[in-house]
C-alpha cells in the first residue's frame, strides 16, 4: 500500500503529550490542510477556535468531562458549524434566508468533520498525534459562552493537538464486510461478525491493560445508548438558531 493508505491506517487517539509546541508555521499549514476538504456548494460551514488562554482551556477540560490532555496539548482546537457566515454573505447578496433548517445543520456538521479530519491526517503526516473531544458537547451551552459563538454556530467536537508521549496500538475495526454492503443493506451475517468483533476487542482490551479490563465492543456500546444520550442538545440547537424545520 501506498503512504497514505497506510498512514489512515495507523490512526491511534493520542491522550498524552511532549512539551513541545507546534510552530505556528506548521499549525497554520495544517489548518489550510482542512480547507481543502471537500464542502457542500462551496459553503464552507465551519470555523475553528484555536484555544490559546491557559484560563479557558482548562475550563473546557472541566466543561468537557475532566479531560487534562485539552490544557496539556501543544493546542487546542474547537470545530463548529458556522451558518453564520454564509447567510449573512447570502442577505447581503439579497437572499430573502430561509433559517433553521434541518439541512442547514446536516451540511454544516458535516463540512465540519471533514476539515477536521484533513487536519487529522495533515498532522499525523507530521508525526503530531491528535485526540478528538466529543466532551464538547456535554455542555454546549457554557462551551458557547466561554468561546462567545453566536447564533447559527454551535461546538461539534474539539481536538487536541501536540507531539506523542505515549505510543498506543492500533484500535481494531468492524471487519469489512459487516460495513460494505453490495447494492443493498443485508445484515444476514451481522451478528456472527459483530460476535467475531466482540472476541477481537475482548483480546485487545485484555493485552492494552495487562488483564485488568474484560470487556468487547457490544459492552462499551451501552452507554452510548443509555445515559450518553445528551438530550440536551435539541433544546441548545434550536436555542442557537438550528431548529430543524
Amino acid at each position: 500500500m501506498n503512504p497514505t493508505i497506510e498512514l489512515l491506517k495507523s490512526h491511534r487517539s493520542i491522550r498524552k503529550f511532549t512539551d513541545q509546541k507546534i510552530p505556528r508555521e506548521l499549525f497554520e499549514e495544517l489548518i489550510r490542510a482542512g480547507q481543502g476538504a471537500a464542502t457542500s456548494s462551496h459553503v464552507q460551514a465551519y470555523s475553528i477556535i484555536h484555544v490559546v488562554n491557559p484560563e479557558n482551556r482548562a475550563k473546557l477540560a472541566e466543561l468537557a468531562g475532566g479531560q487534562p490532555y485539552i490544557a496539556e496539548s501543544s493546542d487546542f482546537l474547537v470545530f463548529c458549524a458556522d451558518m453564520k457566515r454564509s447567510t449573512e454573505a447570502a442577505e447581503r447578496a439579497g437572499a430573502d434566508v430561509v433559517h433553521g433548517m434541518t439541512e442547514h445543520l446536516l451540511v454544516a456538521s458535516v463540512d465540519t468533520a471533514l476539515l477536521a479530519q484533513n487536519i487529522a491526517i495533515a498532522a499525523e503526516s507530521e508525526g503530531l498525534g491528535l485526540c478528538y473531544i466529543g466532551g464538547i458537547r456535554n455542555n454546549p451551552a457554557e462551551v458557547s459562552e466561554v468561546l462567545k459563538l453566536p447564533e447559527h454556530v454551535y461546538p461539534v467536537f474539539g481536538m487536541c493537538l501536540g507531539y506523542p508521549d505515549q505510543n498506543p496500538e492500533v484500535k481494531p475495526r468492524l471487519p469489512l464486510a459487516s460495513i460494505l454492503k453490495e447494492d443493498v443493506y443485508q445484515a444476514d451475517e451481522d451478528e456472527a461478525l459483530v460476535a467475531e468483533f466482540d472476541d477481537t476487542m475482548r483480546s485487545y482490551y485484555l493485552a492494552r491493560t495487562g488483564g485488568n479490563k474484560e470487556t468487547n465492543w457490544s459492552e462499551q456500546l451501552k452507554p452510548l445508548f443509555t445515559t450518553k444520550l445528551r438530550p440536551h442538545m435539541k433544546a441548545f440547537l434550536e436555542g442557537k438558531g438550528f431548529k430543524m424545520k
